[in-house]
């Protein structure tokens, strides 16, 4: 059995690999981008990205469903390659997800509410 920081290293340097595919997908990345800086979306906690603004058109609802699709197929797989959840991926992919998160884009915090990065 792996030790838990033997687990969590193996698991980061997993998620380093993935990280350009987890958080900005080639095909959606100007889109992607465009709708953080609006303000439309913005990182969950769950490891997914969410809705900001429940009024936000179409395609932006479809670009999250496409991104979160992506990501949940990514943390599946690290997860069944490091034998850990996929809740335990998703946790450290969003703590991953606001370093990267620019100055001004949303995150949810620990209460369940958008807030800006400073």
């Amino acid at each position: 059995m792996m030790s838990n920081r033997t687990s969590r290293i193996r698991i980061l340097s997993t998620m380093m690999l993935w990280l350009s595919l987890l958080f900005v997908p080639a095909v959606f990345a100007q889109t992607l981008e465009e709708a953080k800086t609006a303000g439309l979306i913005g990182e969950k906690r769950d490891g997914y990205i969410g809705l900001v603004q429940s009024s936000a058109p179409a395609p932006v609802q479809q670009l999250i469903a496409d991104v979160n699709r992506q990501r949940r197929e990514r943390y599946e797989q690290i997860a069944r390659e490091n034998g850990i959840a996929v809740d335990q991926v998703a946790q450290l992919a969003y703590a991953r997800a606001v370093e990267a998160t620019k100055s001004g884009h949303y995150v949810e915090d620990a209460n369940g509410r958008w807030v800006r990065k400073p």
